[in-house]
């Protein structure tokens, strides 16, 4: 049993407002090239894959089946998919490493949001009794989360401003990013959440390696150690919740070790600049962490990868020796519902 697991690359589209002229698996198949060329390792050398997806999103039963056509399934591979944002994906995949199963593992997720309604989709993942039958959409609930905030005097609208405003202008050095530069605040679309507090719907893919121990050292000059990964879940209801705070990403972090010593960046999922505030404060970080450098999922937020493309880009960070310790962050389900946290560390070699 190895606990030395490392991204050691990482890659993903340009994401797009609408794909039509693409299927998934052409969406798909220039990532997992790139990838892999990152590493020069081939299908075959990778001892486990793991995808994320939605079937909802695709409209069709085991979509992510052809997918698989581009990664190339035969000869057979231990292969395995999650029906949620491809961070979890990546989770199992470092579980499956770390029990020695395997020593490397390719991790993908996409999502293809422009041909649907993706707010009305969303409701999906609501309580069937009480909530889905009333169809809030995920920017309506977003909405509520904010106005607590903001009663609560937790944020106001000037605050929400600023970091939609910082996140697009950070997403100028970005060149996979949606959104960059000085994107007005707009119209309210749901009051206290103006065009600009939302992330953009797009499509969009990903793709990371994972290694372990001198496998990741040989594959990458600087590899992201993964020095602890935990998720957690708030209740299903969203009445018995305070949206103001979310004690489920605290408490991944805690368990991730994320509060033993200080991150220099922090890439959080947060697809609306109030959810932003909610996690800074939920996580401890202070002025002196630098927070979606990318520019966030309000700069590109491609629906069941955005989670993945957070840790992708802490990791690339890393890679590149901009970062020492980064915090990864990811979330699913209305009003961060799921959480998962990574920290992510960097070894100069002797």
């Amino acid at each position: 049993m190895t606990h030395d697991v490392a991204i050691v690359a990482f890659a993903q589209t340009d994401h797009r407002r609408r794909s039509d002229d693409l299927s998934e698996v052409e969406m798909l198949m220039p990532v997992l090239h790139e990838v892999l060329a990152r590493t020069g390792l081939k299908t075959g050398d990778i001892g486990f894959t793991c995808s994320g997806s939605s079937d909802y999103l695709a409209g069709r039963a085991f979509s992510f089946t052809m997918a698989l056509d581009g990664v190339g399934a035969w000869p057979p591979i231990s292969e395995s998919h999650v029906e949620m944002d491809g961070a979890w994906a990546l989770y199992e995949a470092w579980v499956k490493i770390l029990t020695g199963e395997a020593d490397t593992a390719l991790v993908y997720s996409y999502g293809k949001s422009s041909p649907g309604q993706v707010r009305d989709v969303l409701t999906r993942q609501l309580d069937p009794y009480y909530l889905a039958p009333l169809w809030p959409d995920s920017v309506a609930l977003a909405a509520l989360q904010a106005q607590a905030l903001i009663d609560a005097g937790g944020a106001d609208e000037p605050e929400l401003a600023a970091v939609a405003a910082r996140s697009r202008d950070d997403a100028r050095t970005n060149p996979h990013a949606q959104l960059t530069g000085s994107v007005p605040q707009g119209e309210y679309i749901v009051q206290p959440l103006r065009a600009g507090d939302c992330s953009p719907i797009g499509d969009g893919a990903a793709a990371v390696i994972l290694a372990a121990g001198d496998r990741a050292r040989d594959l990458c000059e600087r590899p992201a150690w993964i020095r602890g990964m935990d998720h957690r879940i708030e209740a299903h209801s969203l009445g018995v919740r305070d949206l103001t705070d979310s004690p489920s990403t605290r408490l991944a972090a805690q368990r991730a070790g994320a509060f033993e010593r200080p991150v220099d960046t922090a890439e959080l999922h947060a697809p609306f600049s109030s959810q932003e505030i909610v996690l800074r404060r939920a996580l401890d970080l202070d002025d002196s962490v630098r927070v979606n450098p990318s520019g966030g999922a309000l700069a590109a937020n491609p629906v069941m990868a955005a989670g993945l493309v957070r840790l992708g880009e802490a990791a690339a960070r890393i890679h590149r020796g901009e970062s020492d310790r980064a915090l990864a962050h990811a979330t699913s389900g209305p009003c961060l519902q799921q959480n998962l946290v990574a920290v992510l560390e960097g070894e100069d070699r002797a």
